[in-house]
């Protein structure tokens, strides 16, 4: 039996979605991508990969509000 986990199925579609040209999206296209993204981000969030993308985001902003000072 094969399994998909859905966060790398919408990362999938996410790649695919962007790929696409601008000019031709309308605005429903555009709320369903980011409710896929905004889905994404929900199933990555308690992972171990989110977790380090957060420490990750998290230093880099406090670089960057120590190198503004």
């Amino acid at each position: 039996m094969v399994t998909i986990n859905m966060a790398v199925l919408l990362a999938v579609v996410v790649i695919w979605r962007f790929r696409r040209r601008t000019e031709a999206r309308s605005r429903f296209d555009e709320k369903l991508t980011v409710v896929i993204v905004l889905a994404l981000g929900v199933l990555l969030a308690p992972t171990p990969v989110g977790e380090g993308i957060l420490n990750v985001l998290g230093q880099l902003a406090g670089s960057a509000t120590q190198a503004s000072r």
